[in-house]
């Protein structure tokens, strides 16, 4: 599966819960492992959030439906 970049988050927490959030509506999504630092807890850094490439515009109008 090739990923695309979504969004970015402005801290861990806020980018899992959008992951969860596009995952309850059926739309796989990923942090950027890069930007999550789990061995120190839970990062306050932005956080990119990724989707299977073509459910970007989807998935922007799910965050936009929550927000």
């Amino acid at each position: 599966m090739k990923w695309e970049y979504l969004t970015t988050a402005p801290d861990q927490l806020t980018a899992e819960i959008w992951q969860q959030l596009l995952q309850s509506e059926g739309i796989p999504a990923v942090i950027e492992p890069r930007d999550a630092v789990s061995f120190l807890g839970v990062s306050a850094m932005p956080c990119r959030l990724m989707v299977p490439e073509g459910l970007a515009k989807e998935a922007l109008a799910i965050l936009g439906e929550h927000s």
